[in-house]
């Protein structure tokens, strides 16, 4: 009685995952410049079209500040934007795309702080109101420390 070899196992498929292999240096670095300029126009046109909008309120001061308020948020969004995309450049093996998209994330992350800074300083906190036991001293009244 003869017995027939058992098959060889079938090869496992590799899935082609974008982590599986290197992106190639030319497409990368190509996808990198390509999007690092196309986020510089996009952060551009976005803070122009704020800052006429703000220019176009003419001394209204509410309407200024919902402009630079709408800015700010806008800032943050974009931010978190520029870091998925740095993220999924890092999970694709895009060296160079994902330092530009962090480049471009730390120049957002200061631009953004910069304004909050600014709109903070503009916008400063009242002070607090004095408690029940704080007397006032008046001159001349007698009771001053």
């Amino acid at each position: 009685m003869t017995h027939a070899a058992p098959a060889p196992p079938a090869p496992k498929r590799r899935r082609n995952r974008p982590w599986t292999h290197r992106t190639s240096t030319g497409a990368d670095v190509t996808v990198a410049v390509l999007l690092f300029l196309v986020e510089v126009v996009v952060f551009l046109l976005a803070a122009f079209g704020y800052g006429m909008e703000a220019w176009a309120a003419q001394g209204n001061q509410e309407r200024i500040d919902a402009a630079r308020l709408a800015d700010i948020a806008w800032m943050s969004h974009f931010l978190l934007a520029t870091l998925v995309l740095a993220g999924l450049a890092m999970l694709s093996r895009a060296r160079w795309t994902a330092v530009s998209q962090f480049l471009a994330a730390a120049a957002a992350a200061a631009l953004l702080v910069l304004a909050q800074h600014d709109y903070d300083r503009a916008h400063p906190t009242p002070a607090p109101r004095p408690g029940p036991e704080y007397v006032p001293c008046h001159s001349g009244s007698g009771r001053c420390n």
